[in-house]
């Protein structure tokens, strides 16, 4: 998309932004514990960290959300002991995300898995900003929190969101898949970093009330798709039991 396209629908695209915070619903995070243990057999740590999607904004409890359907599948397919913590809070940015791992200090994991950059597309952070952003997080968390690992979700197909009025839709959607590839290739450069593609419809009954945070679907396959990288890409089929 052209820059000059982008200047000249500005007027048109503040003017929608602002109406569609003011008619959007404010649904809280979901409720229930941030922390616990699922499964049997060797330890994995998780560490999950995310905004208002990792916070699972949209669903009732931790089980629906992202986490409970991560931790759970990944426990059986491996099968292992997952014990997990979630660090996260609703419209944060990654900068305020690592800022916000900082002031925590979370237990020690061996993998942890980032569910963030929706708001980094609504504030406009350009997305190579947001790629060394990124790379900050993940560099914090292989050097303060022991993980191996860090897994990155990919930025949702923000041009089907049914919130959000056309053309801010178009633009919007423009953005985020933008950010996504740079994502996608500064992963690729790294060893201890991976970004996992999911498929997702975000068609308006998969989705929560508000027609922009996910329903229980969403996290579902986004939840059992993480876990699948996981167990077939990051844990040693020697450690299996």
């Amino acid at each position: 998309m052209s820059l000059a396209l982008k200047l000249a629908l500005a007027p048109l695209l503040a003017a929608q932004a602002l109406r569609t915070r003011r008619r959007a619903p404010v649904l809280p995070e979901a409720a229930g514990p941030r922390r616990g243990s699922v499964g049997h057999g060797p330890l994995l740590r998780l560490l999950i960290v995310g905004d208002s999607s990792g916070a699972g904004v949209g669903v009732r409890t931790q089980d629906e959300a992202l986490a409970g359907h991560l931790t759970r599948t990944l426990a059986h397919a491996l099968p292992r002991q997952v014990q997990w913590q979630l660090v996260a809070r609703s419209g944060i940015t990654t900068a305020q995300a690592l800022a916000l791992l900082q002031r925590e200090r979370p237990d020690r994991a061996d993998v942890a898995v980032a569910v963030l950059g929706v708001n980094d597309v609504i504030d406009q952070v350009p997305s190579q900003r947001a790629v060394l952003q990124r790379a900050a997080l993940a560099d914090w968390l292989l050097a303060h929190t022991g993980v191996r690992h860090v897994v990155f979700a990919p930025l949702p197909p923000m041009h089907q969101f049914p919130l959000l009025p056309q053309p801010l839709r178009w633009i919007i959607g423009s953005d985020a898949r933008r950010h996504d590839a740079a994502l996608a290739r500064w992963a690729a450069t790294r060893r201890d970093v991976s970004h996992v593609p999911i498929a997702m419809s975000l068609a308006a009954d998969a989705m929560a009330s508000d027609g922009f945070h996910p329903g229980e679907p969403v996290y579902r396959t986004c939840g059992e798709a993480l876990a699948r990288h996981i167990a077939d890409q990051l844990i040693p089929l020697e450690t299996r039991t």
